[in-house]
């Protein structure tokens, strides 16, 4: 967020520009059933590896040697730390985006992604809803800033908007 809560602008979209929610499909693709209007209070991601050392080590290993994957490790990772592109885009969405893994996932997180992951979701007052699943991560070819304006789009297409700047 900008100065006085307003959301930063510059190298990637903002919640004027389209967003995507409902469950995640075993089949990895993402089914809208939010009505109404819900305010996102902030985004998550979750990585389809362990965040303990043995699982980033054997998730590291294993992406090296073609038998792991994960997109949205792609999208926020390079081969050894965060993408600064990565941290350019989070800066200027409106809200916080938290990243959890599979074994460190809040209860709520964990049922939403219980059987497809990687996956963003967005949380409301009433919960969280999945914004993308498995196979729209894949599509985005590990770019940071086309994730940023797949989760906008994915926020308006599900009925569910962003905080009003602070005035």
């Amino acid at each position: 967020m900008g100065a006085g809560g307003s959301p930063r602008t510059g190298g990637c979209a903002g919640p004027s520009a389209a967003c995507h929610h409902g469950g995640v499909d075993s089949d990895g693709s993402t089914t809208s059933d939010v009505s109404g209007a819900a305010t996102v209070t902030e985004l998550i991601g979750v990585y389809h590896a362990e965040g303990t050392l043995r699982g980033e080590l054997r998730y590291w290993i294993g992406a090296r040697l073609g038998r792991a994957h994960c997109a949205l490790c792609d999208i926020t990772h390079g081969t050894f730390k965060e993408k600064e592109s990565w941290r350019s885009c989070t800066a200027d969405l409106p809200v916080p985006f938290l990243t959890y893994h599979l074994d460190d996932r809040p209860a709520d997180v964990r049922a939403a992604t219980e059987r497809s992951s990687p996956a963003v979701l967005a949380r409301t007052a009433v919960g969280v809803h999945a914004l993308l699943g498995p196979a729209e991560l894949e599509r985005l070819d590990g770019d940071p800033q086309r994730l940023a304006e797949a989760i906008v789009g994915a926020v308006h297409a599900v009925g569910l908007g962003w905080p009003e700047a602070e005035r």
